[in-house]
């Protein structure tokens, strides 16, 4: 990097902080703080679902997954998130909009109160927020990876100058500053994109071209959708696991959700998040299918490629381009999951824990929130430090089986939750299906990995959790039926297709009860 690449990088993060103190003028309670006052457009919502969904993890692990196996990373990534939301864009987005609109929550996890009870709710919100932590965690370190590549600068110090920006304008702004920050850093990634895309395709004249590069030796086998460790059972289990992840299983993707006017428009905006998932990663991937033709990864796991053929095929200025998209890539998802995190320690742990909580105002409940979202990002910052020590092993590990094998049995009572088919499944099969979900998890990727020759492949840890967390919930709410009177209202009123009225409504103060067991529509 050069001046004017440092210009373009430290012009982006000024950029940020202004739309964070001009969305400042928007936040008047905690329901703009977490939920947009239920104002934001379907087309603003939609990119932000989108940008709020990857991070520069892409830029290194998943650039490492393309430059040793090739178009697998979009076949068994990006494929299925998109197909995932497709599927949710129906499934899930109109109930949760509701969950806002009709219920009056502020957060994702608040309704469960009434869903199951407080016992669920406070094992799914501290779970939620542990799990949040460490995913996030490793976000920074992936972008701090890529800084320390280009600039020298450590691990910690490029760890402390991303979270401390983000801190900044998502701690101010809220979820408007998210989403208006997301919608600049997707104009960011667009030209990013764009750019490396080209500048990869005037190098493959050397190499046959568009179509004769993948017959180079380098490429053999890069054309195989399903290879290496991501084969069947992978795929399929990432179709199911992406279902819950990204339609609200992790949190941040619901916040989308609630944050439009009617569930019609949070139909729509999932919609347009599954086809930018669909057709965008293809160009982003692109480059990091050529990259063996191009450069030679200095890491075992290729996870240097992409940032190493930047470096060499970019000019100055047009290289402070491409590091400013990795940058938004990860500070759209990073701001976005503090910003949920904080709607679920404000609206749904803290008032347990407090009495003074419970009595929270408009003003105390905001500063309430912007402290709970500088806390986690700190918190984030700090086990950034260490996803590469033995307990996290690499940036990669964590984002593929420590979330997506831990996510199932969070997301599982959550989301099955709003649907009429699941009404049966009460807090016995909730409990139970978290609880025993996360003790799958423990046994096969420590005592049957460490037993079995060659350990348990990628695949069954990932996916055997949420298996066993699907499972038990429905068969627990056969066996044992705990559908009242006052938890089928919860679910009629998520369900109904009357969506007039309640539309942008305030979310009351913790004094207030938030979430009432109305009469069936």
């Amino acid at each position: 990097m050069n001046g004017l690449d440092w210009a373009v990088l430290i012009g982006y993060f000024a950029v940020m902080v202004a739309i964070g103190v001009w969305s400042h003028k928007r936040v008047d309670n905690v329901s703009d703080f977490f939920t947009a006052g239920g104002k934001m457009p379907w087309w603003l919502s939609g990119i932000s679902h989108h940008m709020s969904g990857y991070s520069a993890v892409m830029f290194t692990g998943y650039a490492g997954i393309a430059y040793t196996y090739g178009v697998t990373s979009f076949v068994t990534w990006s494929f299925p998130i998109a197909f995932g939301i497709a599927i949710g864009s129906k499934l899930f987005a109109p109930r949760i909009n509701r969950l806002r609109s009709r219920l009056h929550v502020a957060s994702p996890l608040e309704y469960l109160k009434n869903r199951y009870d407080l016992k669920t709710q406070q094992a799914l919100a501290w779970s939620g927020m542990l799990l949040k932590i460490v995913d996030v965690g490793a976000k920074w370190a992936a972008i701090a990876t890529l800084l320390s590549v280009f600039t020298g600068v450590s691990l910690n110090q490029g760890i402390l100058i991303t979270g401390v920006v983000t801190a900044i304008y998502c701690t101010i702004g809220g979820l408007w500053a998210d989403a208006l920050t997301e919608l600049g850093q997707f104009v960011i990634q667009l030209l990013a994109g764009l750019t490396m895309f080209v500048a990869v395709l005037l190098e493959l004249g050397d190499h046959g071209g568009f179509f004769g590069a993948w017959d180079e030796p380098e490429l053999q086998g890069h054309g195989e959708p399903l290879v290496g460790p991501y084969g069947t059972v992978f795929l399929l289990a990432f179709l199911f696991i992406k279902l819950f992840e990204y339609n609200g299983g992790m949190l941040n993707q619901a916040q989308r959700y609630m944050a439009t006017p009617t569930p019609r428009e949070a139909e729509r905006s999932a919609r347009l998040s599954a086809v930018l998932w669909l057709v965008w990663p293809v160009i982003l991937f692109f480059p990091m299918w050529m990259s063996p033709l191009l450069v030679e990864s200095q890491k075992t796991d290729g996870s240097d490629s992409y940032a190493l053929m930047t470096e060499q095929l970019l000019p100055h200025g047009l290289l402070g381009l491409v590091i400013v998209g990795f940058f938004s890539h990860t500070m759209a998802m990073c701001s976005s999951d503090a910003n949920a995190i904080a709607a679920v320690f404000t609206r749904d742990v803290a008032p347990v824990l407090s009495a003074r909580a419970r009595a929270w105002g408009e003003r105390s409940g905001l500063v309430a929130a912007r402290v709970t979202t500088v806390v986690f990002l700190g918190l984030s910052m700090a086990v950034a430090t260490q996803v590469n020590s033995p307990t996290f092993k690499d940036i990669i590990t964590v984002v593929i089986k420590w979330v997506a094998g831990l996510m199932g049995p969070i997301a599982i009572p959550m989301m099955l939750g709003l649907l009429r088919p699941f009404r049966r499944s009460g807090p016995t099969a909730a409990l139970v299906s978290w609880a025993l979900g996360l003790f799958a998890f423990w046994l096969v990727n420590y005592p049957i990995h460490w037993a079995v020759d060659g350990g348990v492949p990628l695949e069954y840890q990932v996916s055997i959790p949420l298996a066993v967390s699907l499972i038990l919930y429905v068969l627990i709410g056969f066996a044992k039926p705990e559908d009242t009177p006052e938890r089928l209202a919860i679910i009629d009123r998520v369900n109904t297709d009357d969506d007039g009225g309640a539309v942008g409504a305030a979310v009351p103060s913790r004094g207030e009860e938030h979430v009432s067991a109305p009469a069936r529509d």
